[in-house]
């Protein structure tokens, strides 16, 4: 099988379940099931603290919470009976597909090996997220925001075409060489997430693969997105231009749909976080579970906030969780 292996990694150092305890517990789960996580800075949950190892440059740079969405989904299956012999959790924000199978480069001359080496032949649960790095969702914000532009070297990447305005990127990635840039990153993924099936089979071929989506960002009435969050200053999606957002929108649904074609080709186990956070974008005040583009989160690098960059926040974390362990309870128990 063929792949494209281009794309821009999310961020990287100066900005990047409750299940009904009264359930039956699965069969298949009543010893441990040897699990690895894998997947990018939706995985590691980039922006909440503490991050795992802080001090070690290779894992520093991987922006890792010790209480990401694997943590707390390990911890709430344990409280049902089910328990997750963790062999590694490889995620790392910045990852893209191919990352799976090749060396993660990191600032300072660090790497991450292939996320593929945490698994083996006895690996019975393979759980993450990988696909929005890869469809380059660096280079789409940066052409639809100005002051992202501004950042320079401190946001990895480049606008998809710097001569063309942010403020008509609805139209750029509509029609023309923006259009045809998206569907060929679209076609990327496609690829590589076949790629990467092949390669859990391979590695471990009684595993059950669950692979997790993206949540809903911006939500399906715009005009909650022309108001800044309690307590903050910028609108959720800052200068994103406000024709731009359902185009977004459109991105990120089209990303997951893919997502779980690709899933559903591969007799996988998909969990759809789009469908089930419309009522918890960035533009849902309280109720957002995920941060604003330019939102302080809960790190620094030194003394500097990092911003979320519309990352999850707790919020979205327990979000992710809660579906994460319904689908893999379901899952052990099929």
């Amino acid at each position: 099988m063929t792949t494209a292996s281009r794309g821009r990694g999310l961020l990287v150092a100066a900005v990047a379940v409750m299940v009904c305890a009264g359930a039956p517990m699965p069969a298949a789960a009543q010893e441990p099931v040897p699990t690895v996580f894998f997947g990018d800075s939706h995985t590691a949950n980039f922006g909440i603290a503490p991050v795992f190892e802080a001090w070690d440059p290779q894992e520093y740079y991987c922006f890792r919470s010790e209480e990401n969405y694997p943590a707390v989904v390990a911890k709430e299956l344990a409280a049902q009976g089910i328990t997750l012999d963790v062999a590694s959790d490889r995620s790392c924000s910045a990852a893209l597909i191919e990352h799976f199978w090749t060396s993660q480069p990191l600032p300072g001359g660090e790497s991450k090996p292939p996320q593929q080496e945490a698994l083996g032949h006895g690996t019975r649960l393979v759980v993450g997220s990988l696909g929005d790095n890869t469809l380059g969702f660096v280079q789409i914000l940066q052409q639809c925001s100005r002051r992202l532009r501004e950042l320079g070297e401190t946001l990895p990447g480049d606008p998809v075409d710097p001569d063309d305005p942010a403020e008509r990127c609805a139209a750029f990635f509509t029609v023309g060489d923006g259009r045809r840039w998206l569907d060929s990153r679209f076609a990327t993924v496609a690829e590589e997430l076949e790629r990467l099936f092949d390669t859990i089979g391979a590695y471990s071929p009684d595993a059950e693969t669950v692979l997790v989506g993206y949540p809903r960002i911006v939500p399906a009435d715009i005009v909650k997105c022309q108001t800044p969050a309690p307590g903050q200053t910028d609108k959720p999606l800052a200068d994103i231009p406000t024709e731009a957002l359902p185009v977004f929108d459109n991105i990120l649904e089209r990303l997951n749909d893919l997502m779980r074609a690709k899933t559903d080709d591969a007799g996988a186990v998909f969990v759809d976080l789009y469908t089930v956070t419309g009522a918890n974008t960035a533009c849902d005040g309280d109720h957002r579970g995920i941060g604003g583009l330019f939102e302080n989160s809960q790190l620094n690098f030194g003394t500097t906030p990092l911003p979320w960059v519309l990352h999850p926040n707790t919020r979205g974390r327990d979000l992710q969780a809660h579906h994460v362990a319904t689908a893999i309870r379901q899952a052990l128990d099929s």
